[in-house]
């Protein structure tokens, strides 16, 4: 297994899927370190892990501020000797339609959805391309494929991640740093999203919704596990994922 003993940084990691994955990857052995601005529920979670005989720590993290990035990659790099694999999965999702003129949520969005992805990216590759090697994993969406109304920023933001891996990726391969990349794009899948939706009427569609559709957040756990365990000389760049009987 090549999971075994990798070290793995994972933001947004105090509930749903970076949550999910981090409790997956260290029952199949590897060092996980959480970062995520609520610090009960990361400690809690590095408690539960430990305690199951896996190896954890955390540090409060918000993405949106660099420094913060920074610090995250040089605790694991302290606590561990290394970095293998980063999985910036902070997002928020306040939909609205543009009328409505969220212009504080739409700023929001870009702060964590674009630069928390940036700031991951920056703090982590100089230690990839020295190493020659890791691998960068982004939670885009579903919305980052196509359009949905009431999602035009939030979609956009996802567009970005899109585009930035992709970039990723072909420049990793032409400057020979042998860094992988992979994206996410989620569907309806049950995570804390929807609490961050203050337009009343986005938030009961989008709540009737998953509660008609959502899958569990472990189902896109298994996924971040199976990019990782890949041999190194393999790169599943792309995955789509979402309930089996969701129809759009």
């Amino acid at each position: 297994m090549t999971i075994r003993d990798k070290v793995v940084i994972i933001t947004g990691a105090s509930s749903g899927i970076g949550e999910a994955t981090a409790k997956l990857l260290a029952e199949k052995g590897a060092k996980v370190v959480l970062g995520a601005r609520r610090e009960k529920p990361l400690a809690k979670i590095v408690a539960q892990i430990n305690a199951a005989s896996g190896d954890a720590i955390y540090q409060v993290t918000d993405v949106t501020k660099q420094e913060d990035n920074r610090k995250l990659v040089a605790l694991a790099k302290e606590h561990y000797g290394k970095v293998d694999v980063l999985f910036l999965n902070a997002g928020i999702m306040p939909n609205s339609p543009l009328s409505a003129l969220k212009i504080d949520e739409w700023h929001q969005m870009v702060d964590v959805n674009i630069k928390g992805v940036l700031n991951g990216i920056g703090a982590v590759l100089p230690s990839f391309i020295e190493q020659k090697s890791g691998h960068i994993i982004a939670t885009s969406s579903v919305a980052g494929l196509k359009a949905y109304p009431g999602g035009a920023v939030y979609g956009a933001t996802k567009w970005a991640v899109r585009d930035l891996m992709e970039v990723l990726r072909m420049e990793s391969a032409q400057e020979g740093t042998h860094i992988r990349t992979a994206t996410l794009y989620p569907a309806a899948i049950n995570t804390a999203l929807l609490d961050t939706i203050t337009d009343q009427k986005t938030a009961e569609g989008m709540t009737g919704l998953y509660k008609q559709y959502g899958i569990s957040p472990d189902r896109v756990a298994s996924i971040v596990a199976y990019a990782i365990d890949q041999p190194e000389d393999v790169n599943v760049n792309e995955f789509t994922v979402g309930p089996t009987d969701q129809p759009w």
